[in-house]
């Protein structure tokens, strides 16, 4: 049996409620709300993944395509530079997020702000955000998913605190979005702009 991510149960549900109304007033007008059902139950799938056994790597946090490879200063929470990495998710993608590495979570932020479409580079720091700082072996860690232009709600399920194993599912975004990732200077990347990648599975950086 498929596994959902349990955020998308009101979103099912509300489709499946629209269907069953429909067929019982009005059956040829069931079409669109079947279609919607359907299209909530593939969103909000929840595929497990297997996470490489590679030591000193890090996983893509989430499914899509690389957009961004930079070196930038982080000033917020890291205040050292860094590598980022920048990765949109479309509707078709999974969007359950991952943790990039082990380690132990030192801090949560949920950011209020605009609606951005994920893909632009204003959307990183102006859109609706949620930051999670890990602190790992290889010094911290920054995880940041960014709301887009549909998607209107990220959902982090972790608190300070609280452990990561390398790709251990910790949040979703709800529709189309994007997950930015900020890893030590010295990090050796290893995709590329364009790239597709896994949640989770696709090593994209290694120590």
């Amino acid at each position: 049996m498929m596994k959902l991510a349990p955020e998308g149960y009101p979103f099912i549900l509300g489709a499946a409620g629209l269907t069953a109304l429909a067929f019982l007033f009005q059956p040829v007008a069931t079409i669109v709300p079947a279609l919607l059902t359907a299209f909530m139950l593939y969103f909000f799938r929840d595929p497990e993944r297997n996470a490489p056994d590679d030591k000193d790597v890090f996983v893509a946090p989430a499914d899509g395509k690389v957009i961004l490879i930079r070196q930038t200063h982080e000033a917020k929470y890291l205040k050292k530079d860094v590598r980022e990495i920048s990765i949109f998710m479309s509707p078709m993608n999974v969007h359950v997020n991952r943790a990039p590495c082990d380690g132990r979570v030192k801090q949560v932020v949920h950011n209020k702000g605009r609606f951005h479409a994920a893909y632009k580079d204003e959307a990183s720091l102006q859109n609706e955000n949620i930051e999670m700082v890990l602190e790992t072996e290889y010094g911290d860690v920054l995880v940041r998913q960014v709301a887009g232009f549909v998607a209107r709600r990220a959902v982090c399920r972790k608190a300070a605190g609280d452990g990561l194993k390398r790709g251990e599912r910790y949040g979703v975004i709800k529709f189309s979005s994007r997950v930015d990732l900020y890893l030590p200077l010295d990090a050796k990347i290893r995709v590329g702009v364009g790239e597709m990648v896994r949640a989770g599975e696709t090593i994209i950086g290694g120590m």
